[in-house]
């Protein structure tokens, strides 16, 4: 039998929740991956690059994702410290020559090093995520959906987080946002590496019930740290002061989480107390059944104080060579290799690569779409995607664990839901309508952050978290394979291929963008007409992207095939898992009565 509540230190569950407290920092300053379009104009001004260069260097970026399967495989035997510590040293490299080249303090780079220290910052958060991700769904095992929904929901915050205490303190300058970048995350990351331990997940349903609260707070506390940055992006300019309060309120609802583990060792401080004392109650467990047989007579309490206890059940057999050969089920464990045979593994991989593939196009291109709308600071969509992007992530784990529980309900079935509303908002960035780029900022924020949380619960629930580094980073693959197909092919492309049909109008004037004094910008016309930086290579209008976002608007119909088809294929497993749940529950009732 598990230990009890009772039984168990209550040290060791108040330095799990401080671990994933430390956890939700780190992913509050992971995303600097999302946080491409910040900088990419100055980028491309600076080195002189066209869109497919400056695409190409944003697939640089996602390519570092590529060699997390380092990280994934390295978490299954370093501790999480050594992997913070990986990730934390490259991202200040990485990000850190960047610096140098945006701020001028250097000269331009050649183009192939700056592919490579671009790799280098997009590879850093992969050990960061790995790292705490591996270790809190280890930790909170039975609670998988709000454990990624809540982490994976910060980690969607922190690209506003990191754009609006620029925007805040450095007026968007985004030399001063690429020092943010290099070294904000090294700090939070060494607090981290003192907290992050693997510790086992609740042993009962009291433990477990317990969980669920904490989480629950933790939802509430998210929520309301995303409305408070979107309230901030919404109200228009902000003067010094109130900006520098916006910072230090903010930074007060990142330590909220906090009051978990303190609440817990609260509760561990009165629970010390002598009648509460677990010994102290296992004690009176032993003598109150020898008291009452006593009273029945003296020959019976002896015999059962004196019994002696049952021999040892007699160990299994070996295993057969049957058994030995015998392939994981879905739901039970699987390394990478017997994963990657099995055919819901590509469904899943496949339909991942549709939703988020389409959704790093934009992030990715945000700079250039915002610009080709016609507005020159387009560090309001920056930071809505990553906003409605955390209420995408943190709604999705939360609903979807409600309905798995309640239901027994699939969650590739809110996958299939995220990829219809994906279409919607891709058909309406299409249209170029009035305020299309305000919601499709949002539908596609929201979308994006659904798959995310919904595909990597998935994928532990089908292959097992024994080997769940390696498998994790196999299928974030996706993000610079879907970087390269529809950013640096696809968008960039066609963006060229409409610049240039524009340019044969030859028309420039001047144009001067707050904020980047130091990189010569020149013109900017109305109606259809383009946005020239430096030499003349950026396209205005809505026709500028209208054909990519038709194109990955058939591309996650396509996913939402294959989202349904994995819903229809797993649909026993959570039948499965819903009856099994069930079951553990009744059994935990007739217990307490």
């Amino acid at each position: 039998m598990g230990l009890t509540m009772a039984h168990r230190p209550r040290g060791a569950i108040t330095k799990k929740w401080l671990g994933f407290v430390t956890a939700i920092w780190v992913q509050a300053i992971a995303g600097n991956n999302y946080t491409f379009a910040n900088y990419s104009v100055a980028l491309k001004a600076i080195l002189g690059l066209n869109q497919v260069q400056l695409n190409n260097l944003s697939v640089a970026k996602d390519v570092g994702k590529a060699f997390g399967l380092v990280a994934g495989f390295a978490s299954d035997y370093l501790p999480a410290w050594v992997i913070l510590l990986i990730g934390s040293v490259e991202g200040f490299v990485g990000y850190g020559a960047q610096w140098l080249v945006v701020s001028q303090r250097i000269r331009p780079l050649p183009y192939w090093q700056m592919c490579v220290f671009l790799c280098m910052g997009g590879n850093s958060t992969t050990w960061m995520n790995t790292a705490v991700l591996v270790t809190c769904m280890r930790n909170f095992s039975k609670n998988r959906g709000p454990v990624v929904g809540i982490l994976k929901g910060y980690i969607g915050l922190s690209t506003a987080i990191f754009t609006d205490i620029c925007s805040a303190l450095f007026a968007s300058n985004p030399s001063s946002f690429l020092l943010m970048l290099s070294v904000v995350p090294g700090l939070v990351c060494f607090t981290a590496m003192v907290f992050m331990r693997p510790v086992p997940s609740a042993v009962d349903e009291g433990e477990e019930k317990e969980e669920v609260n904490s989480f629950y707070v933790l939802n509430i506390l998210a929520v309301v740290t995303a409305v408070y940055l979107l309230t901030f992006d919404m109200t228009g300019e902000h003067g010094i002061v109130l900006s520098r309060a916006f910072v230090g309120f903010l930074l007060l609802l990142l330590a909220a989480p906090l009051i978990v583990p303190a609440k817990l060792l609260i509760q561990r401080r009165f629970s010390a107390h002598p009648s509460s004392n677990p010994r102290t109650s296992s004690e009176k467990q032993i003598t109150e059944p020898l008291l009452d047989t006593a009273e029945e007579g003296a020959a019976d309490s002896v015999s059962v104080v004196t019994e002696s206890p049952p021999p040892p059940p007699p160990p299994p057999p070996p295993p057969s060579l049957n058994q030995i050969a015998r392939k994981p089920l879905i739901g039970e464990d699987h390394t990478i290799f017997q994963a990657m045979q099995k055919f819901d593994f590509w469904l899943l991989f496949l339909a991942f690569l549709c939703g988020v593939g389409t959704g790093m196009a934009v992030i990715n291109n945000m700079g250039q779409i915002g610009l080709a709308m016609g507005y020159v600071d387009v560090s309001v969509f920056v930071s809505l995607i990553s906003i409605w992007g955390f209420f995408g992530r943190i709604g999705a784990g939360s609903i979807s664990e409600h309905f798995l529980r309640k239901a027994g309900i699939p969650r590739p079935v809110w996958m299939a839901v995220s990829q219809v509303v994906m279409i919607v908002g891709y058909i309406t960035m299409a249209i170029g309508m009035q305020g299309s780029l305000y919601i499709g900022s949002m539908v596609v924020g929201i979308c994006y952050g659904v798959r995310l949380s919904i595909s990597v619960p998935t994928a532990s629930e089908l292959f097992g978290l024994k080997y769940y580094g390696l498998i994790y980073n196999f299928l974030i693959l996706n993000l610079p394979l879907g970087s390269f197909l529809f950013s640096g092919l696809l968008a960039g492309i066609l963006y060229d291929i409409e610049a240039a049909k524009d340019r044969k109008e030859n028309v420039i004037s001047p144009l001067l963008t707050r904020g980047w004094s130091s990189v010569n910008f020149n013109g900017l016309l109305s109606g259809r007409h383009e946005l020239y930086v430096e030499n003349g290579k950026t396209c205005v209008g809505a026709h500028c992207y209208r054909l990519v976002f038709l194109v990955m608007a058939g591309v996650c119909l396509l996913g939402l095939g294959l989202d349904l088809l994995l819903t229809f294929r797993t649909k026993k497993l959570y039948s499965n898992l819903y009856r099994s749940r069930k079951a553990r529950v009744s059994q935990h009732l007739r217990q307490k009565l």
